[in-house]
């Protein structure tokens, strides 16, 4: 039996402020937040503005965003850049006997390392 996710995939972040409150609120969607004097009540305070939140989207016939982390994923994007950089990625593969799709996964993965790490 699956699991009620009252926050439908987000993730959430609970943190105490330096006013001595509970912040909750999604990461993806920073904006979606609530307080309260203890997390729980946070917690609770969230998902009553998130439910406020998709209720105002339906309102306004708009679609409610869905969690990137329920979304399916091919693996597939395509980026237009600068010929001079397609250029320079190409050479570099080549000289490192990779596909240039691998050295720019590879490009993209280190970057996203290292913002994680400096979070």
């Amino acid at each position: 039996m699956k699991k009620h996710d009252r926050f439908d995939g987000y993730t959430v972040n609970v943190f105490l402020d330096e006013e001595g409150d509970y912040v909750a609120h999604f990461v993806e969607l920073p904006q979606v937040s609530a307080f309260a004097k203890t997390p729980e009540e946070a917690l609770g305070e969230l998902a009553t503005a998130w439910e406020g939140v998709k209720e105002s989207y339906q309102e306004h016939g708009e679609p409610v965003p869905v969690a990137p982390a329920r979304k399916m994923y091919s693996g597939q994007f395509n980026v237009r850049i600068d010929r001079r950089l397609h250029r320079a990625l190409a050479i570099e593969a080549a000289q490192a006997g990779i596909s240039l799709n691998a050295i720019v996964s590879q490009k993209l993965a280190n970057i996203t390392k290292v913002r994680r790490e400096a979070e």
